[in-house]
């Protein structure tokens, strides 16, 4: 922290003490959860099901993972010999260990030895190849110890319905928020520590960082994705439209693979991919930050970020606390929720106008800039929010018009909720542009330098994201919020199987209620989270400028030209990733639901409906579980390979076109997939909750549920599976793009070995391409064992 004044960097040391802080309250809510009633024995049997089939795929996806941790892990740490270090690395290297001063570190950097310059790029690789490593670790520890305190949550959750809607919302949200705490804090703690130890030179390191928690958080929101949706179209096609079982039935085989699928899906997924949004919008800024250093030669600019990411877990600790509701048999939970969350971003916004006022007031530009980009981010947290409850929440007019459209059949209601979609995207992505066009007026008119301006701009929208998650804490307990109500409602429809007095309906009620919630909150904060994917990978992309200008001020000098045809092809070939991922993605889905169906209706033929013998929950989790695991690794590689070959063959500003292509397209199919899929899932949910009544075509069993069943069907793996999927996928392509740029500008010219280089890396990619589009299996290739007679 060389350069640093005593209050900065008391500041920073403290900012490391807020992350330890909001770690601490989530242990601190993990004994208060772990200390409330897991209620009946038949209650704890389905939760045991649940857990241990949670933790088998927890380590199944582990073991498949780690072998490409692995070689990444190498690849980073040689991707520093590549090229020549930086001058913020090579300056802090002479603060560091040539004992140089501030006034002699730039010219000592520039005057390095040879085998200084091997030491040194020795150490950023190790650094960078340790960041890379921790921040894979951490979003691997958030997702999995997140998604464990939701299982641990959902059964305590249901035992509270009996008493009052009130005990059961507070211990939902506050299991939920274990998970917003621990990405807060490990997210905070682990960009404090890196920029403690690398000063000036820490975006060197924190790429390693961003891509570890971005790489792991899109294993674990594909794998996660494709287990929990392939699991829930199987069990819904299989048990509500061919059976005509009920939501949860312990008679359907495929019941216990299903809530689980909520568990590894929507927590430990979710959780690692606001992670990672999370650490992405910190690399961006401090990189940013630093280029503004290097303009104006004030380090104000790479510390606020930090200081603003403190203040959220302050505003998080606090707003999420409040949450709670009465102590009656009904309420409003997303009221609860949604109060908790405005008392999290007002005391952000004063403390960010305190803070800034304060530290800001010598910049450039002054210090009510920097304020009303970060005040600008929450709000639009609080816009997408609205936006997205309007658009798939059961009280508003578009899902209440999908309902209705169920009285026709599940063409014209599918055709209903495809129209949804494609509407809300639109109006998401001028939210976002409004905003970046804010970030313009507020950051504009500071110089003459046109480099320089756009730098400013560009670190505007930077710190839009960084104010966007700012309430990470609120975010993450909303989203984990919903599985941990489904997960409730589905212990209690199978512990209480067949029980209709009135305190177990009026639990189920309650259970009821707080699911539909649940997946208004998953649906906003999968909005949130895509807003935040665009906003990170634009601050990503003006990291990427400014990266390869470093490295040839003349490369980008011209800014990236999409008149040019090559830079034309690059953004062509972009915006047809995030569709040629989603449609692998769904066919992932799709094969696995067929595995599923055809183990239940096996398991029917034996006697299952009939009770002759037990349903064998465990084939329909181990056949989720493997299908899951298969379809990783392929996908990974079309992020990660895409942007490498395109950057070797067509060059770096063609690069920058194929990334402008992937943002633009991923964004609005994103919400779409997103918004349509919620929107069909409470379509169906309201004409489940209407009076059963089969001589007006209404309630649970009618032709207008089964329609909704459909639709529902159809939704699953678009807003659970490919939707949620492409965010990190974005964000590991840009950050890809950035690791790798300053190789392409400085190896222009490929030769035989860069040629042979791009041969290989095609047929990988060809390879992985392959793998996805195989076809779903047929009946009999099907190996299972079936349950023995009585079992």
């Amino acid at each position: 922290m060389y350069g640093l004044s005593s209050f900065e960097q008391v500041a920073i040391w403290g900012v490391l003490g807020v992350a330890i802080l909001g770690l601490l309250y989530a242990l601190f809510l993990r004994t208060q959860i772990l200390r409330e009633d897991k209620g009946t024995e038949q209650m704890q049997n389905v939760w045991n099901a649940i857990r241990e089939g949670a933790d088998a795929y927890l380590k199944r996806q582990l073991r498949s993972i780690l072998p490409l941790i692995v070689i990444l892990t190498i690849a980073l740490f040689a991707s520093v010999y590549i090229v020549a270090p930086t001058p913020e690395a090579s300056e802090w290297y002479c603060l560091s260990f040539q004992g140089a001063t501030l006034e002699t570190a730039r010219e000592c950097g520039e005057n390095l030895t040879p085998a200084q310059q091997n030491q040194l790029q020795w150490l950023i690789g190790l650094g960078r190849a340790v960041a890379f490593i921790m921040g894979a670790g951490f979003s691997l520890a958030v997702g999995q110890i997140g998604m464990r305190m939701a299982v641990q949550g959902n059964v305590r959750v249901a035992s509270a319905s009996r008493r009052s809607f009130g005990d059961a919302l507070r211990i939902a949200y506050r299991a939920g928020t274990i998970t917003g705490m621990l990405t807060d804090g490990l997210g905070l703690f682990g960009g404090t520590i890196i920029f403690i130890i690398f000063g000036i030179a820490a975006p060197d390191a924190l790429l390693g960082f961003g891509f570890g928690g971005t790489l792991l958080a899109l294993f674990m929101r594909v794998g996660g994705g494709i287990y929990t949706k392939a699991a829930d179209v199987g069990a819904d096609l299989v048990g509500k439209v061919e059976a005509g079982l009920a939501e949860d039935d312990p008679r359907n085989p495929a019941v216990i693979a299903d809530l689980v699928g909520d568990n590894v899906g929507d927590c430990a997924g979710m959780a690692a991919d606001i992670f990672e949004s999370y650490e992405v919008t910190i690399v961006s800024s401090l990189i940013l930050g630093v280029a503004l250093f290097a303009i104006t030669g004030q380090l104000e600019w790479i510390i606020y970020p930090l200081l603003v990411r403190g203040i959220g877990v302050l505003a998080s600790i606090i707003g999420t606390y409040r949450v709670r509701g009465g102590q009656g048999k009904s309420g409003d939970a997303m009221k609860a929720i949604f109060t908790g969350f405005l008392t999290s971003a007002a005391i952000s916004v004063v403390l960010f106008g305190i803070v800034a006022f304060l530290y800001m007031q010598d910049v450039t530009g002054g210090w009510w800039r920097p304020f009303l980009a970060t005040t600008l981010g929450v709000l639009l947290a609080i816009l997408i929010d609205r936006l997205t409850d309007y658009f798939t929440s059961t009280h508003a007019r578009p899902v209440k018009e999908i309902r209705d459209s169920a009285d026709t059949g599940p063409a014209t209601l599918i055709l209903g909720g495809v129209s949804v979609g494609f509407e809300s995207s639109v109006w998401s992505i001028l939210v976002i542009a409004a905003t970046i066009f804010a970030s313009i007026l507020i950051f504009g008119g500071i110089t003459t330098d046109v480099a320089a301006q756009s730098t400013f701009v560009l670190y505007g929208v930077a710190l839009t994201g960084i104010g966007m998650l700012t309430l990470t804490g609120n975010n993450v307990a909303m989203d984990s919020f919903g599985p941990i109500a489904d997960n409730a409602n589905g212990i209690g429809e199978m512990a209480w199987h067949g029980q209709e007095d009135e305190e177990t309906n009026t639990a189920r009620q309650i259970m009821a209620d707080l699911d539909a919630v649940g997946n208004t909150t998953k649906a906003i904060t999968k909005g949130i989270a895509i807003g935040s994917a665009v906003i990170a990978a634009v601050s990503l992309f003006g990291s990427f400028i400014t990266d390869v200008g470093r490295v040839d001020a003349a490369a980008l000098a011209s800014g990236i030209r999409v008149s040019i045809p090559q830079v034309f092809v690059g953004m062509l070939i972009g915006g047809s990733i995030p569709w040629l991922f989603s449609s692998f993605a769904i066919q992932a889905v799709s094969r696995a639901a067929s595995l599923i169906i055809y183990e239940a209706r096996r398991q029917f033929k034996l006697g299952v409906l009939e009770g002759k013998v037990r349903p064998d929950y465990e084939q329909a989790v181990a056949l989720s579980t493997g299908a899951a695991q298969k379809e990783l690794i392929p996908l990974a590689l079309m992020a990660v390979l895409s942007p490498i070959i395109v950057g070797l063959v067509l060059q770096v500003e063609a690069l920058g076109g194929f990334l402008a292509g992937i943002i633009l397209s991923g964004q609005l199919l994103a919400v779409f997939l997103n918004n349509s899929g919620g929107a069909w899932d409470n379509a169906k949910k309201l004409i489940e909750d209407e009076p059963r009544d089969f001589s007006m075509n209404m309630g649970k069993g009618s032709e207008r549920h089964k329609a909704g069943v459909v639709g529902d069907t159809v939704g699953d793996p678009f807003k659970d599976t490919a939707g949620p999927a492409l965010n990190p996928m974005i964000k590991v392509v840009n950050l890809v793009a950035l690791i790798v740029a300053p190789i392409i500008v400085t190896y222009k010219s490929l030769g035989i070995g860069g040629w042979l280089v791009v041969l290989v890396l095609l047929a990988v990619l060809v390879w992985a391409i392959m793998q996805s589009k195989k076809p779903a299996p047929k009946l009999s290739e099907i190996d299972v064992a079936a349950p023995a007679p009585g079992d």
